[in-house]
């Protein structure tokens, strides 16, 4: 379906004066998560950046993520999936960033972690599949990837998520958020209806405490590797529409 939607596009400019996007990865993943989504953006005349998180500490990823946001030229729009979610939510406070999607993500209150607040719904499936090394890291395992990760990607997929996914420190996951953008920046979010890493209820649940403009995708925990059509189009419509309030 992503084929023949791509082939559908042409490069535009933006309708918006929002025309920056940047987008933050999660927890055992790279910028090549948003592989399939990037070129949908860049046909219709997005400036699109994926951050480089080295998941070392939130202060760490938050750092790359504001260097990207200082060589963005005019409003953006800040994307986050999972982990992502705690980074823009500390990073989107930025006078840049005009708007915030999340993607099957964690949005914590002050003074909140993002171990503090999966905890507050049940656990899912992939926690059971979570590996630490002696250096203080954890990874997923290659069961947790292909059946809890992203179950309803193709197995040659799956295996590049094994091969590529970058090891978080585990003390970044204790690290609590100092100020939570999404309550004065306009906040969209995608809630994965399948996802077996963050439940789908407590996604549901911060959506409707952000008072976010929500969409529910049938996907696994990886909705912009699982339908990137639908995930662009909300970036899309985000951009719009707080490109139309600039």
């Amino acid at each position: 379906m992503a084929t023949s939607i791509m082939s559908d596009l042409t490069p535009t400019q933006p309708a918006t004066g929002v025309k920056n996007i940047v987008l933050v990865h999660g927890t055992w993943a790279d910028g090549s998560s948003w592989a399939k989504v990037i070129p949908l953006l860049h046909a219709k005349g997005y400036h699109v950046t994926a951050v480089q998180n080295p998941l070392t500490s939130l202060a760490d990823d938050v750092a790359s993520t504001k260097r990207a946001l200082a060589l963005q030229d005019g409003p953006t729009l800040l994307v986050g999936h999972s982990w992502g979610g705690v980074v823009i939510t500390e990073a989107g406070n930025d006078p840049k960033v005009a708007g915030l999607v999340y993607v099957a993500a964690a949005a914590p209150e002050e003074g909140q972690s993002f171990l503090e607040l999966v905890q507050t719904a049940p656990a899912t499936p992939g926690n059971d599949e979570i590996r630490p090394d002696s250096y203080g890291y954890v990874s997923m395992s290659p069961k947790g990837i292909m059946e809890d990760f992203a179950q309803d990607l193709p197995k040659v997929e799956q295996q590049l998520l094994i091969a590529t996914q970058g090891p978080q420190a585990f003390t970044a996951l204790k690290e609590k958020v100092t100020q939570a953008a999404w309550k004065t920046k306009p906040s969209w979010y995608i809630v994965a209806a399948h996802d077996r890493m963050i439940n789908p209820d407590l996604e549901r649940t911060l959506a409707k405490k952000m008072k976010a403009t929500t969409i529910t995708l049938p996907t696994s925990h990886v909705a912009m590797l699982a339908q990137p059509d639908k995930v662009a189009a909300v970036i899309i419509e985000a951009a719009t529409t707080v490109g139309a309030a600039e």
